[in-house]
């Protein structure tokens, strides 16, 4: 039961952050899914489907539907991969990289005071404990024969 009650508790923090930096995102003209996938491909060279899901922490078909409406809006580009022809560089477009300049920023700066609640070393230590979750729960993932990016 603590282990439920822990993983309720990660799902309430990351409902209650996307109830406070969503309208910021979207006074911007982005959803947190798309500022996720421009914000990621910023400064970066273009990345396959694979590395920008893995980066992205998105499942497949959620992934999908953003890059399709980033492509609508001229945002990203896709390319094939002169590595392997079976699949697409995505990167970001003049006016994506504009976007990435303005937009990063803003919602750093939006975010500065929520940021500024919390110590270095309190956060350090979060994330080493969360860190330690997630490495357990991937192996569960690799010694369960579940498949990672699974909507199940």
């Amino acid at each position: 039961m603590h282990f439920i009650k822990t993983i309720r508790e990660l799902m309430n923090i990351i409902t209650l952050f996307e109830k406070i930096s969503a309208p910021h995102l979207r006074s911007l003209g982005l959803t947190t899914g798309q500022f996720d996938v421009i914000a990621t491909l910023g400064n970066q060279p273009a990345m396959s489907c694979k590395e920008l899901a893995e980066k992205t922490l998105m499942l497949k078909g959620n992934l999908t539907v953003v890059l399709t409406s980033l492509l609508k809006k001229e945002l990203i580009s896709r390319t094939e991969n002169p590595n392997d022809g079976r699949s697409t560089l995505i990167g970001l477009t003049t006016a994506g990289n504009e976007l990435f300049k303005h937009a990063f920023p803003a919602h750093t700066k939006y975010l500065q005071p929520l940021h500024d609640q919390f110590e270095v070393a309190e956060m350090d230590q979060l994330r080493n404990e969360l860190y330690a979750i997630r490495i357990k729960l991937e192996h569960y993932l690799t010694t369960n024969s579940i498949e990672r990016n699974s909507n199940v």
